[in-house]
């Protein structure tokens, strides 16, 4: 889970934003450490949250324990509207490959990314066996893809040029301490945090997990140290063959790297990393976001139909709803409108989330904790700080997409309200 709903496109495309941005190739390396360092930081903090309170529902069931219903109904909602935006994208996506593999195919994107989405949901309609068979088969047969790949640049001669001079908007270019400067090393940042996003995959499905209490701790850290480690590899592979300016212009430094070391099939197998890694995000989102309808729904805040589970494990309503939904946006006029407000949404959980963790050790000391986060407060406090400033980049630099996640919050409180005294009354 760790893996299939972490590894994207991300990983093979943003080399060269890095290297555009930070200008020095240790400069580049040194980020993705710090960028799985952070994501370590905060699998800890989850960690914690995961072991103590083991339920199906992710950030939901943590924001609701710490500060009550009225938060919990926004986390839980923001965060399925989160995801389904988060299928549909990567649905669309899948086409773009699909279009490049078969041509014929790349006149109709959204009717291939709705074919895709329908396949997922039958799949896992049949039974939570078969989404789980299908992660481990996807994420196993992109770790040996990548492997081709990092191999093949370690094998082939360097061809690396060194001693050229960085982009003149690089930070590496710019005076210390700059604006500019500082510029390049945000946008840095932010795509490696982004490219680390969903480490936190498996807190969804903690009551199908066995010995959730031990292994959700163990899958966490354990698959954050894993992906962190796979990329300062798959970076290193590629700083190897491409000189810094060439990866620096480059929209997909992976596919540059190929085609060198592997000009008989290195732009196919590039491409069908691209397409299996989109499918193993849908295939593993799939999987969490009916969960936290289920969780919303035991809990009285939407149909409690949504919590029946069939024989094979699958709460279908909630599946059906969730792919409902992702069909809407992926038909939708206004759909990077809705993924731009999920991303501003989310980073709020995620600082509702960190936020939870101090909440619970104050008012709830006694609560068991079979994991507590290494370090804490210290290290919970750098990654509560880190999402902050993030969200508040996001909002500054896409104001409208701020205002509009901010409408849609006050839009909760009457339907919270509401469904509060429905609620009292059944």
């Amino acid at each position: 889970m760790v893996f299939g709903g972490t590894v994207g496109v991300g990983i093979l495309r943003l080399p060269g934003t890095l290297a555009q941005a930070l200008g020095d190739s240790r400069l580049i390396v040194l980020f993705w450490i710090l960028g799985g360092i952070y994501a370590l930081l905060g699998a800890m903090a989850v960690a914690e949250l995961s072991a103590m309170l083991p339920e199906a529902g992710g950030f939901y069931v943590y924001a609701r324990r710490a500060f009550g219903n009225g938060v919990g109904f926004v986390v839980g909602w923001s965060d399925w509207l989160n995801q389904i935006a988060a299928i549909a994208y990567a649905a669309l996506t899948a086409a773009v490959f699909i279009g490049a593999l078969w041509p014929a195919s790349a006149e109709w994107p959204r009717a291939i990314a709705i074919a895709a989405l329908c396949i997922f949901t039958v799949m896992h309609w049949a039974g939570l066996r078969i989404g789980s068979t299908l992660t481990r088969i996807i994420s196993l047969t992109i770790g040996l893809m990548m492997m081709v790949l990092v191999v093949a640049c370690f094998v082939a001669p360097s061809v690396a040029a060194a001693g050229e001079p960085p982009p003149a908007t690089s930070a590496a270019a710019l005076p210390l301490l700059s604006f500019g400067m500082l510029a390049a090393v945000v946008t840095a940042l932010r795509a490696v945090f982004v490219t680390y996003d969903g480490w936190y995959s498996p807190i969804y499905m903690a009551e199908e997990s066995t010995q959730p209490t031990l292994t959700l701790p163990r899958a966490l850290i354990g698959g954050t140290i894993l992906l962190a480690a796979m990329y300062v590899m798959i970076n290193l592979a590629i700083l190897r063959v491409l000189p810094l300016p060439v990866l620096a212009a480059s929209k997909l430094p992976a596919a540059d790297a190929a085609h060198l070391v592997l000009p008989r099939g290195g732009d196919m197998l590039v491409t069908v990393i691209s397409l299996m890694t989109v499918l193993s995000l849908i295939n593993a989102t799939l999987l969490m976001a009916p969960r936290i309808l289920l969780a919303i729904g035991r809990d009285g805040f939407f149909t409690q139909k949504a919590v029946n589970v069939s024989a094979g494990g699958t709460p279908r309503l909630a599946l059906a709803f969730t792919s409902l939904g992702t069909a809407v946006l992926i038909l939708s006029a206004a759909f990077e409108q809705i993924v731009a407000i999920a991303a501003v949404l989310f980073l709020l959980n995620y600082v509702l989330t960190y936020l939870a963790l101090f909440a619970l050790r104050r008012k709830e000391p006694a609560l068991p904790r079979p994991y507590r986060a290494l370090g804490f407060p210290f290290t919970t406090a750098i990654v509560l700080l880190g999402c902050l400033a993030l969200w508040i980049a996001a909002i500054l630099q896409d104001w409208i997409s701020g205002l509009y996640a901010a409408l849609l919050l006050v839009a909760c409180a009457p339907v919270f309200m509401w469904l509060s005294r429905r609620r009292r009354v059944g």
